[in-house]
């Protein structure tokens, strides 16, 4: 017992040292049951993966082979660590052949596509920029309508993963969300997503799978990390600064659209089988023994083009891959034109949520649904767009949209919310 009472009293003649020391085993105890957390959960998905590997391949089947494309400069250069810790085990452990294409430099996996060889499968490891990087280098291929049906997996690496938010549900542990992810890849459940081609006057054209975005929250928002001494306000600092800098903020062009067009009917997985012999030889004899039709050529029907000349402070073109309707009869991609109209105050709050949200806008802002759209900038302008959190300069493009271009694999259940969502269940 007096043992135990001279620890209290050196406790407390020393509590300064006691204090500090209760807080860093606290820490401690608290990193190390996170890493215990984590590596349950790296147990758990690689028993899960264990399943799929333990399939029996058929003598005249292949394995199946999977390209990833990792960036390691991800995440602030952990990328590679989290890939090779948390989704390359489950990978291969599930008996999938995977081949790693590492990108040393912006715009590498561009020029890498165009040299792929035929894959089964797709993985891009990183943020929004990598995933940007490789379906534009994917679809500028000259056959890219045979390698846009190669499924898509994404495993969220990056500092910004927009996408993930539509593939999976939202998790808070990064071990859990990249697992999670790698794990749906080898479920197999797929949703198509429409992509935005961008054709500039003279650059190859760009692909998005996001959207565009041109104004001042665009340029606020890039410059709030130099303000990262303020911590949490520097969002709020940077668009301070720039409404102080100069105001009212405008951006000024002229834009031509399209309203939505219909959606095609969807190709049959299956191709149709080949009729009888007697029933192929009757269709060839009555072709031949018909007379040809004479077709009257039709009058070309004029495009219903719409003009509209704006004022913003910013103009964003985006898909709808954020909360996708799977059972939409209408094809069409949002423009959306916030008014310069509003308040310093009201553009430092709003510009602080954009942030987080982007899509984010004020009540009173205009927006037109098109399926094709050009936007024409006045000569001079000068300035950058954000393309899935690219930059690029800014210059007069052309936007169209490809509906359902490209099938992501995504968590089964994320596909079930997709297909019994509000928008999917209230299409008429």
């Amino acid at each position: 017992m007096a043992r135990v009472v001279r620890i209290f009293k050196t406790l407390r003649n020393h509590w300064k040292k006691s204090t500090v020391g209760f807080c860093l085993l606290a820490y401690g105890s608290h990193w190390m049951y996170g890493k215990h957390c984590d590596n349950l959960l790296r147990r758990a998905a690689c028993e899960e993966a264990q399943v799929f590997g333990n399939h029996r391949i058929l003598p005249n089947s292949a394995i199946k082979k999977a390209t990833v494309f990792l960036n390691p400069a991800a995440c602030k250069g952990k990328a590679r660590t989290l890939f090779e810790k948390n989704a390359a085990p489950v990978l291969h452990l599930a008996g999938i052949d995977i081949t790693v294409v590492k990108t040393d430099y912006e715009g590498q996996a561009k020029k890498l596509l165009e040299l792929m060889e035929k894959t089964d499968l797709i993985i891009v490891a990183g943020g929004d920029g990598t995933l940007q990087e490789v379906i534009t280098g994917l679809l500028r291929r000259e056959d890219q309508a045979s390698f846009s049906k190669v499924p898509i997996g994404f495993i969220p690496l990056g500092g910004t993963n927009t996408l993930s938010r539509t593939l999976y549900p939202e998790r808070e542990n990064k071990v859990q969300q990249i697992t999670e992810a790698t794990l749906s890849i080898l479920k197999g459940e797929t949703v198509p997503l429409d992509v935005l081609k961008i054709k500039g006057e003279q650059d190859q054209p760009v692909f998005a799978m996001q959207g565009i975005r041109w104004g001042s929250y665009r340029d606020a928002s890039v410059k709030a990390s130099k303000y990262w001494y303020l911590g949490p306000l520097k969002a709020r600092a940077a668009h301070m600064f720039s409404a102080l800098k100069e105001w009212p903020q405008q951006h000024q062009a002229s834009i031509l659209y399209l309203g939505p067009a219909e959606r095609p009917p969807e190709e049959p997985e299956q191709k149709p089988t080949r009729p009888p012999l007697h029933v192929r030889i009757y269709r060839r004899l009555a072709l031949y023994w018909s007379p040809p039709k004479v077709e009257v050529p039709a009058e070309p029907v004029p495009e219903p083009w719409e003009e509209a000349q704006l004022s913003a402070v910013e103009v964003s073109i985006t898909t709808e891959n954020h909360q996708p309707d799977l059972m939409r009869t209408l094809d069409s991609m949002s423009i959306r034109i916030e008014p310069d109209t509003i308040s310093k105050g009201e553009f430092i709050h709003l510009g602080a949520q954009k942030m987080a949200d982007p899509l984010l806008h004020p009540g009173d802002s205009q927006v037109l649904l098109a399926s094709r759209c050009s936007l024409h900038l006045p000569q001079g302008t000068e300035g950058h767009f954000s393309i899935d959190s690219e930059e690029y300069e800014a210059m007069s493009v052309e936007v169209t949209l490809l509906p359902r271009k490209l099938h992501f694999l995504c968590h089964p259940t994320r596909k079930q919310e997709l297909l019994q969502s509000p928008t999917a269940t209230g299409q008429s």
